[in-house]
């Protein structure tokens, strides 16, 4: 399992932005950056200052990601046919903590890298613990049977705060997702603007 460097809402103040679209986040409320300097006066961002702030907030959405594993994402992405950019997002958007997530079976993107890494998701009836685990279409997720009372998947399906997305099927009353298609840019419910093309162009400068 992947350490988290950094607290989920610092990485929210350091953008400046909720990236996740949290009520509970810090930067409805103070929209500078964390720590003694966080309210000084920003000054211009340079071209790479931008690129560099957009691939820290796509990896920060995900979980924190360590860098090692998000250029290793980005390696594969420019390896394969189209667009490099939504090749990326389909790739983030294919990893197990991210469709478990996404499925309302947690409340964050947090929890779901720890609920899965523990062992608590099945996929294709086997049970897989790599958060980073690379879902097809046509896959089938589940929560094991033993672990759909726990509080935090409660609490996680029966918010209002976000609803499924349409490339995935989930039905909470068996506690189970179908991975259907490998969304688009444009399917995907970011809270925030993501800007995977400068990404890319950080990667390949």
């Amino acid at each position: 399992m992947s350490k988290r460097f950094s607290a989920k809402y610092k990485i929210d103040r350091r953008m400046g932005e909720n990236i996740w679209g949290r009520p509970k986040s810090p930067v409805n409320r103070r929209e500078y950056g964390p720590g003694e300097h966080g309210q000084r006066r920003r000054g211009k961002i340079s071209d790479f200052g931008l690129q560099l702030r957009a691939k820290q907030k796509l990896k920060g959405y995900y979980g924190n990601i360590s860098e090692k594993q998000f250029r290793r994402t980005y390696a594969e992405a420019s390896r394969m046919r189209g667009d490099t950019s939504a090749n990326l997002i389909g790739l983030l958007e294919c990893r197990l903590d991210a469709i478990v997530y996404r499925a309302k079976f947690v409340p964050t993107v947090f929890a779901a890298r720890q609920f899965v890494n523990h062992g608590h998701i099945k996929v294709n009836g086997r049970k897989v613990d790599i958060p980073s685990y690379r879902c097809k279409v046509g896959d089938t997720i589940e929560v094991k049977e033993a672990s759909r009372q726990l509080a935090l998947v409660l609490e996680a399906t029966q918010s209002p705060e976000r609803d499924v997305p349409d490339y995935i099927e989930a039905d909470h009353n068996k506690m189970v997702a179908k991975f259907n298609r490998v969304p688009v840019l444009g399917d995907v419910p970011y809270a925030v603007m993501m800007e995977p093309n400068l990404v890319i162009e950080y990667y390949s400068r």
